[in-house]
């Protein structure tokens, strides 16, 4: 007796893996000083994002606490295809963040809402620019879209 068994072919589609990061006090965005970040929420913003790029996955993650931004890189740094990083004012001094970012592998955009370079002087430094693929900032919340297109180039 002979059995036929159908072959289900499986089919791997590579679908780019993008990980936004936000850091200590962007769970305010669009309560907080909304003269400056504006006035809409980064979920509300996220489905924007991934309404334009359906074709990617698009992940997010935020917290207030530095640890759990450098858990995060570690966790993706390996697999993501790029990830988005704000790290609010972790920016200017974490040295923790900025070695979490040169130990990965994932290239990773730093982003800013404001334009840094108009505000106080303090804001004008980055310690994570120096290990991160490139740097955007004062275009509001489209920077992110900005870097989601540098890293799809």
């Amino acid at each position: 007796m002979i059995f036929f068994v159908p072959l289900v072919s499986q089919i791997y589609v590579n679908i780019m893996r993008i990980q936004i990061i936000n850091g200590p006090n962007l769970n305010l965005l669009g309560v907080r000083e909304p003269e400056i970040y504006g006035a809409k929420g980064f979920e509300e913003y996220l489905h924007v994002l991934r309404d334009k790029y359906p074709d990617i996955s698009i992940e997010y993650f935020q917290s207030n606490v530095e640890g759990e931004l450098i858990n995060k890189i570690h966790e993706v740094g390996f697999d993501a295809d790029g990830i988005v990083l704000n790290a609010g004012a972790y920016t200017h001094y974490s040295l923790a963040l900025m070695d979490a970012i040169k130990s990965v592998t994932s290239p990773v955009v730093e982003v800013h809402i404001s334009n840094v370079h108009k505000r106080e002087e303090f804001r004008r430094h980055s310690v994570i620019s120096p290990v991160c693929t490139g740097v955007i900032c004062g275009f509001g919340l489209d920077s992110y879209r900005l870097a989601i297109e540098s890293l799809l180039h």
